[in-house]
């Protein structure tokens, strides 16, 4: 593919033959390809981030999906490196057809991704894998396409004025480098918050080809036969069109699309600054189910079986002071508060929306209990391993319930590590207790008794349980894609204290009357440590 050029005798012309002419002084037309060079490379780095960002919420394990991104995309702009060779003699021309078709397939990417998700990941089969296998298309063509603007920008800019190799080179990868600067932030800090991904993604392609359109048709336009330019204007107006179209009905499709993930009854889908959350149910006796980042966090149908395994066990003992890491849903809390024992509840939940929603959505609350409205809980806004961190020297807790995600999203690592479980270990009070959620035993065994490995390096005696339940057709846990596992449905617990011999697993004697949960259940839950156990999780050497 590369082909061998044999050095230019002394005094041959360049290869981009004479300076174009250009309606503006060189300088100046220096100036605005360095500027379209800025321009392109903030576009191509969005692309870049959409793609993860999205296939990180939609597939899961943002690792796997940020390394299949950004390999097929650098190995996909080198081919287009390349490629783009045949068109150097056509630069022009060549590069706002580049442009043209980056930005449609770029902005429209984020659609197509979601709508393969939306429409055909539940029919399992070859139709399961559809999301990845398009995610690798698009990184595919899109790094193609910025592979081949380099090198046709660097015949652009060397039409305008000769300079040597390496000052060209410099300049253009000097531009490039401090648009993809500005693309890089503007994704997280602008595009996301304020647009979101699709919109967001839509505007990337529109600034992207009225980019190489005004570059092309403004200053190169003499390159360009009458004929060609018509078509390159007619083009460009086609990609505007298609995604000034799409823009428009954003909103029409997120709510198909929405509906076609999580049923005909979505009442609130809100995206706060941590997630997006959706409501269903709720009203009219149907089951209320809460989904975040379109994960199934509690499912009406068997959240309290649920959260009175995860609770009511670690209840028993002294419970004048708990800790709450997580459950911003408020269902943890009305476990607590329904023994009068317990005088503080604190509830460490990074998302302050979640909370409000908690609070005031009709829905929500009634299944909470209305928690949030007791005097005794206190909630503070705050990532857990960094609450842990600032309290964990002067802190005493009776009780500390971790009622996070599940340990296999990738996000969620480092509130399962050794190091997350030594700060809940310093923050436990005298014969105080640990319990955390572990996942599905049946369905992620190993996943299970990492987090029972990881919790006993942290210097912590362990009693791990399971609880089946009771719907046959519930998704075990709060990560959705557990649904699709023909293994028994199951959570898993780990009741923990800082003592040479595990807590008892037993439900307090002078307890509430539990809806769910028997003495006798908890009994035959109650699970065997293995023989071998797996490798703990540490931060710098996750095992989930």
């Amino acid at each position: 593919m590369i082909d061998p050029h044999p050095p230019a005798p002394p005094g041959a012309p360049p290869p981009w033959g004479a300076p174009a002419p250009l309606p503006v002084r060189p300088g100046t037309g220096r100036f605005l390809v360095l500027a379209c060079v800025f321009v392109c490379a903030a576009c191509g780095l969005v692309y870049e981030l959409e793609l993860v960002a999205l296939a990180s919420y939609l597939i899961g394990d943002s690792v796997t999906q940020a390394s299949v991104v950004l390999s097929v995309m650098v190995f996909a702009m080198g081919v287009g490196s390349l490629a783009a060779k045949r068109l150097r003699w056509h630069a022009a021309a060549g590069f706002a057809a580049v442009e043209a078709a980056l930005a449609l397939v770029g902005g429209c990417s984020a659609l197509a991704l979601y709508a393969v998700f939306a429409w055909t990941g539940g029919w399992g089969g070859l139709w399961a894998a559809g999301p990845r296998c398009l995610l690798v298309a698009f990184s595919l063509a899109i790094g193609l396409l910025i592979g081949a603007e380099v090198p046709l920008l660097m015949e652009l800019i060397q039409r305008i004025r000769r300079q040597d190799a390496g000052g060209a080179v410099a300049d253009l990868f000097a531009a490039d480098y401090v648009g993809a600067l500005v693309g890089g932030l503007a994704f997280p800090f602008l595009l996301l918050p304020f647009l979101g991904q699709l919109t967001g993604t839509l505007l990337t392609g529109t600034v992207n080809v009225v980019a190489g359109g005004a570059l092309v048709l403004g200053l190169f336009r003499q390159d360009l036969c009458r004929r060609a330019r018509w078509i390159l204007l007619a083009v460009n107006v086609a990609v505007l069109a298609v995604l000034a179209t799409a823009a428009a009905h954003v909103e029409d499709f997120e709510r198909a699309a929405r509906q076609a993930v999580y049923g005909g009854d979505v009442r609130v889908a809100v995206q706060t600054d941590v997630q997006e959350i959706v409501l269903t149910g709720g009203v009219r006796g149907r089951p209320l189910d809460l989904f975040l980042d379109g994960r199934l966090r509690v499912g009406g149908r068997d959240e309290r079986r649920y959260h009175e395994a995860l609770v009511q066990p670690a209840m028993s003992g002294p419970h004048a002071r708990v800790l709450i890491l997580g459950g911003g849903d408020g269902m943890a809390a009305r476990e607590v508060l329904r023994h009068t024992g317990a005088d503080r509840v604190d509830v460490v939940e990074p998302d302050a929306g979640l909370v409000r929603l908690a609070r005031h959505d009709p829905g929500l609350a009634a299944l909470n209990a209305h928690s949030y409205d007791d005097p005794r809980v206190h909630v503070v806004t705050d990532d857990a391993f960094c609450r842990l961190r600032r309290i964990a020297s002067h802190a005493a807790y009776d009780v500390v319930i971790a009622d996070l995600p599940d340990p296999g999203i990738t996000a969620s690592a480092k509130l399962y590590s050794e190091e997350f479980y030594g700060l809940a270990r310093r923050v436990l009070a005298p014969g105080g207790r640990l319990v955390v959620h572990a996942g599905p035993v049946r369905a992620g065994t190993r996943v299970f008794w990492t987090v029972d490995a990881t919790m006993r390096a942290a210097g912590l005696a362990t009693t791990p349980y399971r609880v089946p339940g009771s719907d046959p057709g519930f998704t075990a846990g709060p990560d959705r894609s557990a649904a699709a596992s023909r293994a028994p449905h199951d959570w898993g617990f780990v009741l923990a204290a800082e003592a040479s011999r595990a807590p008892r697993l037993r439900l307090p004697a002078d307890g509430p009357r539990l809806y769910t949960l028997t003495a006798r259940d908890l009994r035959e839950d109650a699970l065997p440590t293995p023989r071998t156990a797996p490798p703990a999780s540490t931060l710098v050497n996750p095992r989930y």
